[in-house]
């Protein structure tokens, strides 16, 4: 199955674009996929998940446009067609 992946701020400087598209077996879940990015490109390892296979806190990782945290987090379920944007922390201000 096809899915989008969208990188933003630092995250996409370590993908080194916007957008990437991946297939992945049907039932594969968050977790597998960011374990995968994580694998994949130097600069995001370790970023996205902790030791224990959670998502790093302070990220926010949206399933087409709602944060996987108010779903099952990293096993929440990805279907053929879904968007998953992976936003890291943002700090700054006065």
């Amino acid at each position: 199955m096809n899915l989008e992946l969208r990188s933003f701020a630092t995250f996409r400087e370590a993908m080194g674009q916007k957008t990437i598209e991946r297939d992945y077996e049907e039932g594969v879940t968050v977790g597998e996929v960011l374990a995968d990015l994580e694998s994949e490109f130097d600069g995001l390892e370790g970023r996205l998940l902790d030791g224990d296979g959670e998502i790093q806190p302070q990220l926010s990782i949206l399933k087409n446009g709602r944060d996987v945290t108010h779903a099952q987090g990293p096993e929440t379920p990805l279907e053929p067609g879904d968007t998953l944007s992976l936003f890291p922390p943002v700090a700054g201000g006065q």
